[in-house]
């Protein structure tokens, strides 16, 4: 993609550029992994017991591990490689869990009531634990310039979902990343491999897929006609925007989620990929849930909507706005 430089009434085409070592693509992704695809660095080259090295493990905001491959040449299998890891780590599960749990900055800050043994009363209490851990999403990520046919076709044909991004690196230290906007097509397996039953069922190990109407499920009539009202006016935003339900709630997103939306019977929860204090809001509409204190929920970003109104729709929508503006 050719990006230019406005300076004045003048443009400047700015220049590709490769970077100057292998390594420092991925210490670039490392350092900056929750600015870039709202996902929080676990480990660099994690060791395997089956003698590989994950290039960088992580968890995004839904609890989901994350196994994130670098293709450094035309010849990588990251593809491949990725998927390894994916059955190493699902048969290692514990040990993801342990690398969460001695990671204090994933510690989440909730108010509990606990009993007060003087006189019987509950108290809040502030306790810190370790996020929940949603092993049917894991995600396999690979991050490339380019990818030739035969990545794409592998990507494709593949009974689970693996995530491309392509990256450029211009002229002025810009740093360009994109998810890779292919059309995709799931072909049955039955008929190549006869063993059907044992392809369904490592299917279904490996990722569990949910759908729009999953989230519906109990949700009453009103509020799931204001949802498909925010929704339409949300696809309308930008064809490349993609929706992708969750296990807790159903994701927004360009290169990474720009909101999140959780259903309840009586009202649905939009979640703003906002940091803290950049948010425009007149309305009185969001609740910051990073100040005072972090409080740990489902969504990414830092701002919750609660919708309930149909005449809060628009103002919602306004806000909504925001964050797709902040993250494309």
């Amino acid at each position: 993609m050719a990006l230019f430089k406005i300076n004045g009434s003048a443009v400047r085409k700015l220049a590709a550029k490769d970077l100057d070592l292998e390594k420092h693509l991925q210490a670039l992704f490392e350092g900056n992994l929750d600015e870039l695809l709202n996902i929080s660095f676990l480990a660099h080259e994690y060791s395997t017991s089956s003698g590989g090295r994950i290039d960088t493990l992580g968890i995004d905001k839904n609890g989901s591990p994350c196994i994130i491959e670098y293709k450094r040449g035309q010849d990588d299998n990251v593809i491949n490689q990725g998927l390894s890891y994916l059955l190493w780590l699902l048969d290692h599960k514990a040990d993801f869990e342990k690398l969460v749990a001695e990671s204090s900055h994933l510690q989440l800050e909730e108010v509990i009531a606990e009993q007060d043994l003087r006189n019987g009363d509950a108290v809040p209490v502030m306790k810190k634990r370790a996020p929940s851990i949603d092993w049917d999403s894991p995600r396999v990520i690979c991050i490339a310039e380019s990818y030739n046919k035969f990545d794409l076709d592998t990507v494709d044909i593949l009974p689970i979902k693996v995530e491309l991004f392509r990256y450029r690196i211009y002229d002025d230290n810009i740093l360009y990343l994109e998810p890779e906007s292919h059309k995709k097509v799931r072909v049955s397996t039955s008929s190549i491999v006869r063993k059907e039953k044992t392809v369904k069922d490592k299917e279904t190990q490996l990722q569990k897929s949910y759908s729009v109407d999953d989230h519906l499920v109990g949700v009453n009539r009103d509020t799931v006609t204001l949802f498909q009202a925010l929704r339409e006016q949300i696809l309308s935003l930008d064809e490349e925007i993609r929706e992708e339900p969750m296990k807790f709630y159903i994701a927004y997103k360009l290169a990474t989620n720009f909101l999140d939306i959780e259903l309840h019977k009586n009202d649905m929860k939009l979640f703003l990929n906002i940091k803290t204090g950049q948010l425009d809001d007149p309305y009185g509409l969001a609740r910051d849930m990073e100040t005072p204190k972090h409080i740990g929920h489902h969504g990414n970003g830092d701002y919750e909507i609660k919708l309930e109104r149909a005449e809060d729709l628009d103002k919602a929508f306004a806000l909504v706005k925001q964050s797709y503006d902040l993250n494309k």
